[in-house]
């Protein structure tokens, strides 16, 4: 078969194809992660379109803006995975300044945005950026790079383990205060995981989560309204009508569904009863309209996508590159976490959060961010294998000199 002459063929499109057949990209969880984002627009058209009939004129508002959030998030993705991770690391200290500059603007008056009581927005424009969103990244990155400079502080010292936790803490302290609970908890999850993964001793954990314990305590003590936000949900039917209603509302969007759900687009709760059914309960639609199979699907989504990013992180860790190992871990484990905290969510598990569902609920800074660690996830995947297929050469070419 005759090839086509090298003046003929594209070469941006010829390198993309020869990058992705030669392993550059993880293909599993490119295709995973394309199965969730189109999963994800599917479930947000079918939830939102009741709402932005009534609010907005025009069934498929939320949709638009949405599909337009997911190819920015793509655009990001590809700057990421373009980007050497050399010039994240050196970027460390500054995108954690960064992170508490925002984390601190968005609470002076005039500035952020307040929506359902919570101020967690800051307007650009036509744009309004969640902070909470980029300051997980941000702090993986910084996180990622602090193990690797202070990689034995961390494993013998007391202070080594406290130095990072304390900056988390100072960041997990501001989200409070907007109130955003539920990514101060993520935030707390993916600093505590980057460290046991890095080496900090089982006993400097134990301590940390007994003093967190404490804390919690006390404040709940002190203030009878966290007492009943922490465990009403345990039994929502006894204020179906006040703080019990979303959760009630969710649980019966799940039981409607049953195995095989009421069909795409037939959900009853979307329709003025489930607030937020295209935001944070997206997942309470989803498994109304298809059933268990909807539930088990997105469930094995996710789980083979934290799966592959913690084997990125695996081989990266192999291959010497501790920078990259640490931040694939993270963001592995802020991905999966948010995951299943929104779903637990759902399910009345967990108290609400106000998470959304990773590349699938409805909001632009949470997909362009999440569509940016999953660019950093490739990015990792492609340097090490890169780097192993120039340790290959290098020690073929040392062997036939020998």
């Amino acid at each position: 078969m005759a090839s086509i002459p090298a003046d003929l063929r594209l070469p941006g499109l010829a390198r993309r194809l020869e990058g992705l057949l030669s392993g550059a990209v993880d293909m599993p969880m490119l295709l995973v992660s394309f199965a969730i984002l189109g999963l994800g627009l599917v479930m947000v058209a079918s939830s939102s379109v009741s709402v932005a009939a009534r609010e907005t004129g025009n069934p498929f508002y939320f949709f638009d803006r949405q599909a337009i959030y997911a190819l920015l998030g793509i655009g990001a993705a590809m700057v990421a995975f373009h980007t050497r991770l050399v010039l994240w690391e050196r970027s460390g200290m500054a995108l954690l300044l960064f992170t508490y500059f925002l984390l601190v603007v968005v609470l002076i008056p005039g500035i952020g945005h307040q929506v359902n009581g919570s101020i967690r927005w800051i307007g650009f424009g036509p744009f309004n950026i969640q902070v909470s969103e980029p300051t997980k990244l941000f702090m993986a990155i910084y996180l990622a790079g602090f193990l690797v400079r202070r990689e034995r502080e961390v494993c013998n010292t007391f202070w080594g383990f406290a130095r990072p936790m304390l900056v988390m803490v100072i960041a997990a302290f501001l989200l409070l205060r907007e109130p955003d609970y539920g990514s101060a908890v993520t935030l707390m999850a993916m600093g505590l995981g980057m460290l046991f993964l890095g080496g900090a001793r089982l006993t400097q954990f134990a301590l940390f989560l007994l003093m967190t314990m404490v804390a919690v305590a006390v404040l709940a003590v002190s203030s009878p309204y966290r007492v009943e936000r922490l465990t009403g949900f345990l039994n929502p039917w006894a204020h179906p009508y006040s703080s019990g209603y979303q959760l009630t509302q969710s649980l019966i969007a799940i039981g409607g569904g049953s195995w095989w759900g009421m069909g795409l687009g037939e959900s009853v709760q979307k329709l003025f009863y489930l607030p937020e059914a295209h935001n944070d309960f997206l997942f309470a639609v989803l498994a109304e309209e298809l059933g268990l199979v909807g539930i088990v699907l997105v469930v094995a989504l996710f789980a083979v996508l934290v799966y592959r990013g913690f084997r990125i992180g695996a081989r990266a860790a192999e291959a010497g590159n501790h920078f990259s190992a640490n931040l694939a871990y993270g963001l592995t484990i802020w991905i999966g976490m948010q995951a299943f905290i929104n779903m637990a969510v759902n399910m009345g598990i967990l108290p609400t959060k106000g998470l959304t569902l990773p590349l699938m609920s409805y909001g632009g800074s949470s997909m362009l961010v999440n569509c940016m660690a999953l660019g950093f996830l490739q990015r990792i995947h492609r340097e090490t294998v890169e780097g192993s297929a120039v340790a290959v050469r290098t020690r073929g070419r040392a062997g036939r000199r020998t």
